[in-house]
């Protein structure tokens, strides 16, 4: 049982590591005093022509209990060192780990060994494991002969054993096989993103001119909720913008060049106007009423912190990365605090709609309150579309799709992104006469309260 739980959480590892990685820019990562047995760190889309560069300074040792110090020349340090690994293959070597025909997964035939500790230079001090002489090595490696989806993993089956050390990584492609100075540190899979990113921000500056034009045309109609929409598009384009930006940086050098904080500052004002976004129009806000009920501002002032939360495990997961220690806990916390979210925002819409059945009963006005009613369904309705898309079935697109590409995800995402928004704005579009105040004669006001009397119970 101890073996399955800890192949479990070895393959949880792996495999958020790969929904993790659309980018592997040039990374320093630090390793203090590790005693985990799997260590994933970097993962990468090869193509023909794709190579990796390590560099690993201050290799030390440090014995988990003093009681089990022992020579250092006992140790075999053929059980330590980094491989790639493609993620059919981790399947595979967990499998043998559980069946006992290895014990290590540097020993497993589907794993490329990059680099072994048995190599180093200068050796392991051998007065005790307690304290070890820190060793170097850097290697360059060519993958023209297996071009494919690898993660970049560190394995040390010595249990008890700690180890530190500053790992830098280099993971690129090359456009050009026969110009080896030009590389690409995206990923294959990635390598379409910053035209995907830089044509969406165009998409969404046209669709921000043209809300704006709107406004403009039509300012005695306009509440403060369009205004706030308009906010919500540029704030979108400015992130697209950014990203498109990191993204490009990150492909040529290898390094955002300081993008990403834009990107995340960016990322974070957008996620909290669009949440902020959908519950004022949930619960019919300026356009409906001026004010907002208890329980509509307990609502708000829930998800706004939330969003903090969630970008702020957001930079965390992207910043670290993998081999993170914390890692695995920081994507927990981001996708449980998104699913909270994402529920709580849909309150307001399922209030607004009880509370329009109700009125339909008692204020006389059906045709208006039909009208409301069918408003307020339509937009509960594709608000949880929405969500379930971008949440489920992109990721189910990422595990389905080739390495090579993974980019059409992120495009599925931000046109079902992109589509939300204008319908968003056209069915709550500035009226110059607002439908939801005119008065509508007596047949229609009629067949209105027939239509609302026929309407079977709204299931939510």
């Amino acid at each position: 049982m101890a073996m399955e739980a800890k192949a479990l959480v070895l393959a949880m590892m792996i495999m958020l590591s790969w929904i993790w990685a659309v980018r592997a820019e040039i990374r320093e990562m630090e390793v203090w005093s590790d005693a985990r047995s799997i260590i994933p760190f970097d993962e990468f889309g090869f193509t023909r022509w794709g190579g990796l560069e390590l560099n690993v300074t201050g290799i030390a040792f440090s014995s988990a209990l003093e009681s089990t110090a022992a020579a250092a020349g006992d140790m075999d340090l053929s059980q330590l060192g980094f491989f790639l690994c493609t993620r059919d293959a981790w399947l595979h070597v967990l499998r043998q780990l559980q069946d006992l025909d290895i014990t290590c997964a540097l020993q497993s035939d589907l794993v490329r060994v990059v680099y072994s500790f048995d190599r180093l230079l200068p050796p392991p001090n051998p007065s005790g494991v307690a304290v070890a002489r820190a060793s170097t090595f850097r290697l360059a490696l060519n993958l023209t002969d297996s071009p494919g989806q690898f993660t970049l993993v560190f394995a040390n089956c010595l249990p008890q054993l700690r180890v530190s050390m500053s790992v830098r990584s280099a993971m690129f492609n090359r456009p050009d096989p026969f110009d080896p100075s030009r590389r690409a540190y995206l990923s294959a899979g990635a390598a379409a993103l910053p035209l995907v990113y830089s044509l969406l921000f165009f998409a969404y500056a046209a669709l921000a001119t043209i809300w704006a034009a709107v406004l403009l045309r039509r300012r005695r109609a306009t509440f403060g909720i369009h205004y706030f929409m308009l906010a919500v598009v540029v704030l979108k384009a400015f992130n697209l913008l950014c990203e498109a930006e990191d993204k490009s940086y990150i492909e040529r050098t290898g390094s955002a060049h300081g993008w990403d904080v834009l990107f995340y500052i960016f990322s974070f004002l957008k996620g909290i106007s669009l949440f902020t976004l959908i519950v004022l129009i949930g619960t019919g806000w300026s356009f409906l009423k001026p004010y907002l009920q208890d329980r509509e501002k307990k609502v708000l002032m829930a998800v706004i912190p939330l969003q903090v939360v969630a970008n702020i495990a957001q930079v965390a997961i992207d910043e670290s990365g993998p081999y993170a220690r914390d890692w695995i806990t920081w994507k927990q916390v981001f996708l449980l605090v998104d699913v909270i979210c994402c529920c709580a925002v849909l309150f307001p819409i399922v209030w607004s709609i009880k509370n329009l059945r109700e009125a339909a009963r008692t204020d006389g006005k059906a045709a208006v309150n039909l009208m409301k009613l069918t408003l307020f369904r339509q937009y509960y309705v594709v608000v949880i579309c929405y969500i379930y898309f971008t949440r489920v079935v992109v990721y189910a697109l990422v595990t389905i799709t080739s390495y090579r590409y993974l980019w059409t995800s992120v495009l599925a995402g931000e046109l079902a992104t992109l589509a939300f928004y204008i319908f968003t704005g056209y069915r709550f579009r500035p009226e110059a006469h607002n439908p939801y105040l005119a008065i509508d004669d007596d047949d229609e006001e009629e067949a209105a309260a027939e239509a609302l009397r026929l309407d079977d119970e709204f299931e939510l």
